[in-house]
C-alpha cells in the first residue's frame, strides 16, 4: 500500500507531500489542473522512463520519493534476496533526475537501476488507464492470473512435482541413449582397452613401489658400499663387542661393592653390547641380500616404461588405470545389457508422462471450472457498467507439447467482443480506452481477493459514462477498496461520491508562476467538490442537496 508521496519540481509542481490511507482516495480537479502530473510522479517510482522535460522551469532537478507497505508476497522477497536488498519494514523509493540526464534511484538508501525498480514497481501499485500495457493487460500474465483466482494450490504444487520427476526420466532415458550410441561406436576400442588394461594388471602403487625398487638396483653398489663399512667398523680393529663387556663386567665388580648401585649402567652397557650383536648380523644380512642383478633392473625400467605409455594414451595417472578399466568395463556391461535398462528407463518415462499428463489434466480441469466462474461473474459486472452487449471469455487451450511445463500444459488468454456480432479477441486488442478500463474494473472486482498487488489505480476509468453507469462504477471501486488500496482521477461526481478520502488537484498562477497543488478535503469542502463537479461553473443550492445525497448513498 502506498503511505506517501513527497514530490519535488515535477513539471508544475513545486512542492507536494501527501499522505495516503487504506480504502479508496478519488483525486478530482478541473481539466488541466495537473491530474496527470501525480500519476507522471508516481510512474517514476516504479520504474517508468525519467526524462529532462518533466523537471520544473528553473529549477536543476526533481525528486520522488515513495514509502510503501512491505509486501507480503515470497516472489517479492525473492526478488529483493536476488538483488541483495535489505528491507525489514516500509519500501521506501528516492528517485531523482538532473537537467544532465542523469538519475539515480535509491530502494531503502541502497541504489539500484531502472531495470530492478521495474521488476520491484509490478509488486506495489498495479496502474490502470488508456494505455495500460501490464498486469491484466498482458497475456504472459492470463494463466497466473486465474490459477490464483482459483486458488487450486495444491494441484498446481502436485502438477509441479510431476513435471520434475517426468523431466528427471526423460532426461535418464536421453543420457542413456547416448551412452549406449557413444558406447557403440567405441566397442571395437573399449574392448581392445579393457583386454590391455586387464593384461597390464596394474596393482595398487605399483609405481611407487617400482620405482623405489629401481632406485635401489641402480645405487647397489654404493647400498654394499656402506654397509660393509659399517659392518669393518663394528668388527675390525677394536673389538666394540669386547670393551662393552669389559666395561659391564667392570661396573658389575662395583655393585658389588655398593649394593647394586649401578645396576641401570651395567644393564644399558649389557643392552648397548646385545644392540652392537644384532646389528652385526643385520649388516651381514643387508650385504649379501642386496641385488646387483641387471636383469631385474631391466625389467623394472620395461614395466615403468609400459604402465606410463598406457597411462598417456588414457590421460590419466598410473594410480588410475584401475578406475578406468573399472569404467570401460561398466561400458561394456551398459552395451551388452544396455537395451534392457534402456526399455526400463523408457518404461519410467512414459509411466512418469502419463502421471504429469493426468495431473495436468485435472489441473486443466479446474482452470476451466474457474474460467467459467470468472466468466460469469465479469458478465454480471458488465451490465450495471452499460455494457450489456458486451462478452467476456477465459480462453483455456492446450498447448504443444514443447511448451509443456510445470504449470501444466494449459495457455489462458482473457478475450472479449464488445458487440454481439464482433468476434473475440484480445483484451487490449479490441476493447477502446472508456470500455478497456471497464472491463478491468468488472475484472479487479472479481480478483480482488486472489490478487498480491497493495495498491491500484484507475485513471479516468469513467471516462465516457454518466448516471447510473458511474454510479455503478463508483459502487465497484468501492466494493474493490475493501480489499487493495485504490486510488481512482476522476470526473464523475458519482465516483467521487464513494471516497473514503478526498483529494483536489489546483492550478494557481501567482506573478505569472504556474503551481500544481493538491489538498484532501474535509467533510465540508468535499460536499462543495462534488457540488462543483454536478453544477459546473456556478454552484446552486440544488447541486449541494445533490452532493448531499450521493456521498450519503
Amino acid at each position: 500500500m502506498l503511505t506517501s508521496l513527497s514530490i519535488r519540481n515535477v513539471v508544475l509542481i513545486d512542492k507536494l507531500d501527501l499522505d495516503f490511507k487504506s480504502g479508496l482516495s478519488v483525486l478530482t480537479g478541473e481539466t488541466g489542473a495537473g491530474k496527470s502530473i501525480l500519476l507522471d510522479s508516481l510512474g517514476l517510482l516504479l520504474g517508468n522512463r525519467a526524462e529532462t522535460g518533466l523537471i520544473r522551469q528553473g529549477e536543476e532537478k526533481l525528486s520522488v520519493i515513495g514509502t510503501f507497505t512491505l509486501p507480503k508476497n515470497q516472489e517479492f522477497k525473492r526478488l529483493l534476496d536476488e538483488y541483495d536488498l535489505e528491507v525489514e519494514d516500509d519500501v521506501i523509493i528516492k528517485r531523482s533526475l538532473s537537467q544532465d540526464g542523469k538519475g539515480k534511484i535509491f530502494l531503502n538508501d541502497q541504489q539500484v537501476s531502472v531495470k530492478v525498480l521495474k521488476e520491484i514497481g509490478r509488486f506495489l501499485v498495479e496502474v490502470h488507464g488508456q494505455f495500460d500495457n501490464q498486469g491484466l493487460l498482458n497475456p504472459a500474465n492470463h494463466l497466473d492470473i486465474l490459477d490464483a483466482y482459483g486458488n487450486y494450490k495444491e494441484k498446481l504444487e502436485t502438477v509441479m512435482i510431476a513435471y520434475n520427476c517426468y523431466k528427471q526420466a526423460k532426461n535418464a532415458r536421453t543420457e542413456a541413449e547416448k551412452n549406449i550410441l557413444k558406447a557403440k561406436e567405441d566397442e571395437e576400442n573399449l574392448r581392445h582397452w579393457v583386454d590391455e588394461l586387464r593384461k597390464m594388471n596394474v596393482q595398487e602403487n605399483e609405481e611407487e613401489i617400482l620405482s623405489q625398487r629401481r632406485q635401489e638396483l641402480m645405487n647397489a653398489e654404493k647400498i654394499v658400499e656402506s654397509i660393509n663399512y659399517a659392518y669393518g667398523a663394528l668388527t675390525q680393529g677394536a673389538d666394540v663387542q669386547g670393551a662393552l663387556r669389559q666395561a659391564q663386567n667392570a661396573i658389575d665388580k662395583v655393585n658389588i661393592l655398593v649394593n647394586d648401585k649401578y645396576k641401570v649402567l651395567s644393564d644399558m652397557l649389557e643392552q648397548a653390547a646385545i644392540d652392537v650383536s644384532e646389528s652385526v648380523n643385520e649388516l651381514e644380512e643387508l650385504a649379501s641380500g642386496i641385488s646387483m642383478n641387471q636383469n631385474e633392473l631391466e625389467s623394472i625400467e620395461e614395466r615403468l616404461f609400459a604402465l606410463r605409455g598406457i597411462a598417456r594414451k588414457h590421460q590419466s595417472a598410473i594410480a588410475d588405470l584401475p578406475q578406468i578399466l573399472q569404467k570401460f568395463e561398466q561400458q561394456l556391461q551398459s552395451l551388452e545389457c544396455g537395451e534392457e535398462g534402456l526399455n526400463n528407463l523408457r518404461r519410467e518415462e512414459e509411466q512418469a508422462k502419463l502421471n504429469y499428463i493426468k495431473e495436468a489434466n485435472t489441473l486443466s480441469s479446474c482452470r476451466q471450472q474457474a474460467a467459467q466462474l470468472l466468466d460469469k461473474q465479469v458478465m454480471a459486472e458488465l451490465k450495471p457498467l452499460k455494457m450489456e452487449k458486451a462478452k467476456f471469455t477465459t480462453v483455456v487451450e492446450k498447448e504443444e507439447e514443447s511448451s509443456w511445463g510445470i504449470k501444466g500444459f494449459d495457455n489462458v488468454m482473457f478475450t472479449v467482443s464488445t458487440n454481439p456480432n464482433s468476434p473475440q479477441g484480445p483484451l487490449n486488442k479490441i476493447a477502446s480506452g472508456g470500455e478497456l478500463a471497464r472491463f478491468m474494473l468488472a475484472l479487479k472486482v472479481n480478483l480482488a481477493q486472489s490478487s498480491q498487488i497493495g495498491t491500484m489505480i484507475f485513471d479516468e476509468v469513467d471516462a465516457g459514462v454518466g448516471g447510473a453507469t458511474a454510479q455503478a462504477v463508483g459502487e465497484r471501486l468501492a466494493r474493490l477498496a475493501q480489499t487493495v488500496q485504490v486510488l481512482v482521477v476522476t470526473h464523475s461526481p458519482q465516483v467521487a461520491a464513494r471516497g473514503n478520502h478526498h483529494f483536489k488537484v489546483e492550478k494557481t498562477t501567482e506573478n505569472n508562476v504556474t503551481t500544481t497543488g493538491v489538498k484532501e478535503l474535509n467533510d465540508k469542502e468535499r460536499h462543495e467538490e462534488v457540488a462543483r463537479m454536478l453544477a459546473g461553473e456556478t454552484i446552486t443550492d440544488e447541486a449541494r442537496a445533490a452532493a448531499k445525497v450521493l456521498i450519503e448513498m
